[in-house]
C-alpha cells in the first residue's frame, strides 16, 4: 500500500487531499517523529522516522495526525478480504504488504490484468492506493513492486534482470541495509549486477549465509514458497519507544522500561510462550543504535522477571549518555504447551510445595475438561497495547 497510515485518513477525510499530511506520535505538543506522510508532504522533503520539529520546518502547512490503529486495522482487514477473493494462498507480511501466488489462479484474467482488477478494486471501494510486482518468485515481485510508486504495477520477469533490476545501486536491493551495502561496496560491489556477477564464495565470506542468499537472489532465484500459515512463526517479541526528548534522567527510563517490560509480558500471555533470551535497545540523541541480549537460565514470562533483566542489561551497557529511544525484546520463544517440566535442585523445593495445588488441578480437569483454566484464562483477557504491525499478523493467526 502506497503511505499506508496517511491514505487512510485521507480516505476517511477527503478534505486531506491534496495537503501534505504526516502520521506521528504527538502532533499537539510538536513532539515525536514521523510514522509515515504522503506523497505531497515527502515533495518538501518530510521523511519517516524525521522528528516531527524538523518536520514542520521542512513544511510549514503539513498536517500532522495522531495515529489511528483501529482505523488501520480495520481498512487492512478489507485489503485482505479483496486479496483473498483471488487465492487462498495469501501471505501477509505486515498490516499493509503481502504476497500472492496466482499460480493456480483459474479466472479469465492474465497475472496483470489481474494486478489491475485488485488496484482498481482497492482504489474504488476503499479509496486506498497500492503498487503492484509481479513476478515468478517472492523477491522480482518485491522488487517490482517499489519500482512504481504510487499506484504502479510492475512486471519484473527474469529475462528482464540485466535491463532493469542489474541496474539498480546496491541499496536499493531488497534484503540490504545500509551497513551490508557499505560492507559490499568495499569489495567493488556498487549495484545489484555487481552482486549478482561476484564470486558467490566471495560473498560467502563476507556476509556468510546469508550473503550466498542475496546472491542467489541477485541473479533472481528464490524458492520461497508464499505461505499463508508463516504468520504462526515468530521468533521475537518486543515493544520500543522513542523519549519525547534526549533525557538521562533514571526518572525517565526506569518507567519507561517496565511499560515496555510490561507490554511485551502482556503480548507473551496472549500467545502463552515463555522466553530464554532477552534483549535491550538503546538509540543515543546522535541516532547511534545498540543492541545486548542475555541467554537466560531459566524460561521467563512474568512482567518483574522481564523489567529486572531489561534494567539489568540496561545498566550494564548505557554510556550515560543522552537517550533518544528505548526498546525490550524477549526471544527463543517456546510455546508453554511444548515445555515439560525440567525440575532442577534449584525448582524442586518450589515444585513440591505446589504439589497439592497441581492435585487439586487434576481432579477439577478431570471432572470439567483439560481446558477448564485456559478458558477461564481466555475470559479475563483484555486489549493489548503492542507493537502494531507484529500484532495486526498475530490478530490473522486467529481467523
Amino acid at each position: 500500500m502506497n503511505s499506508f497510515y496517511a491514505s487512510v485518513e485521507m480516505a476517511y477525510q477527503p478534505d486531506l487531499k491534496g495537503k501534505p499530511v504526516a502520521i506521528a506520535g504527538d502532533p499537539e505538543k510538536r513532539k515525536g517523529i514521523v510514522v509515515t506522510s504522503n506523497y505531497e508532504a515527502r515533495a518538501y522533503g518530510v521523511k519517516t522516522t524525521m522528528p516531527l520539529w524538523q518536520a514542520y520546518e521542512k513544511c510549514p502547512q503539513l498536517i500532522a495526525l495522531k495515529p489511528n490503529f483501529p482505523r488501520y486495522r480495520e481498512a487492512s482487514k478489507q485489503i485482505f478480504s479483496v486479496l483473498e477473493s483471488v487465492t487462498p494462498y495469501v501471505q501477509p507480511i505486515s498490516i499493509d504488504e503481502g504476497y500472492m501466488d496466482v499460480t493456480g489462479y483459474d479466472g479469465e484474467l492474465t497475472a496483470l490484468q489481474l494486478a489491475e482488477w485488485i488496484q482498481e478494486k482497492l482504489t474504488s471501494e476503499l479509496d486506498l492506493p497500492c503498487s503492484i510486482g509481479i513476478g515468478p518468485n517472492k523477491f522480482l515481485a518485491k522488487m517490482a513492486s517499489d519500482m512504481k510508486k504510487p499506484l504502479g504495477i510492475t512486471v519484473l520477469r527474469k529475462r528482464e534482470l540485466q535491463d532493469k533490476l542489474w541496474p539498480m545501486p546496491i541499496e536499493e536491493m531488497y534484503g540490504i541495509g545500509h551497513k551490508t551495502a557499505e560492507k559490499l561496496k568495499q569489495l567493488d560491489m556498487a549495484t545489484i549486477g555487481d552482486l549478482a556477477h561476484k564470486n558467490v564464495l566471495t560473498i560467502k565470506n563476507l556476509l556468510g549465509v546469508n550473503g550466498e542468499r542475496l546472491h542467489m537472489r541477485a541473479n533472481g532465484i528464490d524458492e520461497r514458497e508464499v505461505d499463508p500459515e508463516a504468520i504462526h512463526d515468530f521468533k521475537s517479541i518486543g515493544n520500543s519507544q522513542t523519549l519525547p526528548y534526549d533525557t538521562t534522567e533514571l526518572t525517565d527510563i526506569h518507567p519507561l522500561i517496565k511499560q515496555l517490560s510490561s507490554r511485551v509480558a502482556e503480548r507473551m500471555k496472549v500467545k502463552q510462550v515463555v522466553a530464554e533470551n532477552i534483549q535491550i535497545m538503546i538509540r543515543y540523541h546522535d541516532h547511534k543504535t545498540i543492541t545486548r541480549s542475555r541467554a537466560l537460565r531459566d524460561y521467563v514470562e512474568s512482567e518483574a522477571d522481564i523489567e529486572r533483566l531489561a534494567l539489568d542489561l540496561f545498566h550494564a551497557h548505557w554510556t550515560e549518555e543522552p537517550l533518544r529511544l528505548l526498546g525490550v525484546t524477549v526471544q527463543h520463544l517456546t510455546h508453554k504447551e511444548e515445555i515439560g517440566k525440567q525440575l532442577d535442585l534449584f525448582t524442586y523445593e518450589q515444585e513440591a510445595e505446589k504439589e497439592p495445588l497441581y492435585k487439586a488441578i487434576e481432579q477439577i480437569e478431570d471432572k470439567f475438561g483439560k481446558d477448564t483454566f485456559v478458558k477461564l484464562n481466555h475470559q479475563e483477557e483484555t486489549p493489548v497495547s503492542t507493537s502494531f504491525q507484529k500484532d495486526f499478523l498475530s490478530e490473522r493467526k486467529k481467523k
